[in-house]
């Protein structure tokens, strides 16, 4: 008999979800998702062929834990990935989304490389793999136990997170042995606008549960998320600058689209009641369409209300949706004072980096963050105060304002994952934590020791342990990714000051117009012995 459950990724890592239960003669995924963000540990990937592998449960959309359903269907897998309703329609359009980012990253490369005289770059998949992955969802209602073979039955629930997102209840029957599994998927905030709380389950024998905010707490003093971004944008546009939102395209845009809603009905900011909203990202328009299409069955009391009075609560007066490229190329020579909505969230892909390099070097203008940067992102470098950055190569100097939106988090915190697990009423045989950074696993497993009173275990990739025996048969692997070398980084870091040095310099050029004649030749004569002396490609 084999009951036994093996973590593939998000082990000691925040991204790349995905765990292997093997039971009642079948393999089934819990999540397939793609890593972003740095990568900490070596992740050995399935231990058996694509083709092996007969269901994928999906808790939700985001890419982090469904970007490699296509991967996987291009390798083989004939199954059936089963998900909620809202989950299937946002998957629709985030796997095409990511294949379309696959092939044109390769595109990219290839135009480089070919030039280098490189061997052609590969797309991870292609636009026709994600189609493929995409006819396998099998959707399914929230809190409908379903039997999807023999000896396994399955469950989801509402946890708050996104659109659609579930935690999933598995019930596995070998012979005379039954267990229960839960898979917490990404727990939610409470109180986020939009959405509902998370639901709880009673009962279960085991819990894989994430640890995202396993360590912190969020502010436990009310937030006015409306009046704190009301106070973000009148002091940007007091200084005629832009207010530059990284967000996610899903979930936590459509929450910024919300407060701007109230903003304006309210008349909340009197002194610029007509500003302009440009939303550019096409994938966040789509997704705003399957959030209006999901409304009934995910939204919570106070956006049904604005339903049902007839009112969208995510459009408004004076929002652009760009969808083109040259529709986004257009906002940045747009002189007004403005709002730009762009993803990526974390500020390492797509139009966001755009509207950075136009925006981050505007003292006068502002980076609002409001979603969770992790560690080693663009994002999360600006969010810890780094003055000077790259994008698309080039050099740029931090002067905009950075600002954070506390409190705005689709996660819930470590007192929220505890209510979570202390909603279940019957003992359970073990908690395994997952979706955390490295230390933050270990201490969120040792908070729920000391706190409740269950064992509990964070494991490394390629951890396995028995369920109908309770056995940890392998701890999994630690083999840290190897990283650029500290001599690399560290010249790197000096090229950047040297960028830095050479734009204060030209910054004293254009303040020398009103000197002396005589002094400028002085000057000139100086900049070109110190370009004569270091032109070493001259």
């Amino acid at each position: 008999m084999l009951m036994k459950l093996t973590f593939i990724g998000a082990a000691h890592e925040v991204t790349g979800s995905c765990h292997m239960l093997q039971a009642a003669g079948k393999t089934i995924l819990v999540d397939y998702g793609m890593e972003q963000g740095p990568d900490l540990f070596e992740n050995p990937g399935l231990p058996l062929p694509e083709n092996e592998v007969d269901y994928v449960l999906l808790t939700h959309a985001h890419i982090d834990h469904s970007g490699l359903l296509p991967l996987l269907v291009k390798k083989g897998f004939k199954g059936q990935i089963i998900t909620t309703y809202a989950t299937a329609d946002l998957c629709n359009i985030m796997l095409r989304d990511s294949a379309h980012i696959q092939e044109f990253e390769a595109e990219w490369r290839n135009r480089k490389g070919k030039r280098a005289g490189q061997q052609a770059f590969e797309p991870l998949y292609v636009v026709q793999d994600a189609l493929d992955a995409i006819e396998k969802l099998v959707p399914c209602q929230y809190n409908e136990r379903i039997r999807i073979c023999d000896g396994i039955e399955v469950r989801f629930t509402d946890v708050g997170h996104l659109l659609g997102s579930a935690s999933i209840e598995v019930w596995i029957t070998e012979g005379a042995v039954e267990k229960k599994i839960v898979f917490s998927g990404d727990v939610g905030n409470l109180n986020q606008p939009i959405i509902k709380n998370p639901h709880y389950t009673e009962s279960a024998d085991y819990v894989v549960v994430e640890s995202t905010y396993g360590n912190r707490v969020h502010s436990t003093e009310p937030v006015d998320y409306v009046q704190e971004l009301v106070k973000v944008l009148r002091e940007t546009f007091d200084r005629k600058g832009n207010v530059v939102i990284p967000s996610f395209a899903v979930g936590r845009t459509q929450e910024v689209l919300y407060f701007i809603r109230e903003i304006k009905e309210k008349n909340l900011l009197k002194e610029y009641p007509n500003f302009e909203v440009y939303l550019d990202s096409p994938l966040a328009i789509e997704a705003t369409k399957v959030f209006t299409k999901n409304m009934k069955e995910c939204f919570d009391e106070e956006a049904l209300a604005l339903i049902n009075a007839g009112i969208n609560p995510l459009v408004f007066p004076g929002l652009h949706a760009s969808v083109t490229s040259d529709d986004s190329k257009m906002i940045n020579q747009i002189e007004k004072p403005k709002v730009i909505v762009s993803a990526s969230g974390m500020c390492d892909a797509g139009r966001i980096r755009h509207h950075l390099k136009h925006n981050l070097w505007r003292a006068e203008s502002t980076i609002l963050f409001v979603g969770y940067q992790a560690e080693g992102t663009l994002g999360r470098r600006i969010l810890d105060g780094e003055k000077h950055v790259k994008i698309f190569g080039e050099p740029i100097e931090v002067h905009a304002r950075i600002e954070n939106l506390h409190g705005v988090s689709g996660h819930a915190d470590m007192n929220g994952l505890l209510a979570w697990l202390e909603g279940f009423k019957t003992p359970l045989e073990q908690v395994f934590v997952v979706h955390g950074d490295d230390t933050v696993a270990e201490e969120f497993a040792a908070t729920v020791q000391e706190r409740l009173g269950y064992p509990a275990w964070a494991p490394f990739p390629d951890g396995e342990v028995d369920l109908a025996a309770n056995e940890i048969l392998s701890e999994g692997v630690r083999i840290p990714v190897k990283t650029k070398k500290a001599a690399a980084q560290k010249a790197d870091a000096a090229f950047d000051r040297l960028i830095a040095a050479g734009r204060r310099l030209m910054e004293v050029v254009y303040k020398c117009g009103q000197i002396s004649n005589k002094d400028k030749a002085k000057f000139e004569k100086q900049i070109h012995n110190l370009a004569d002396k270091w032109d070493i490609y001259k």
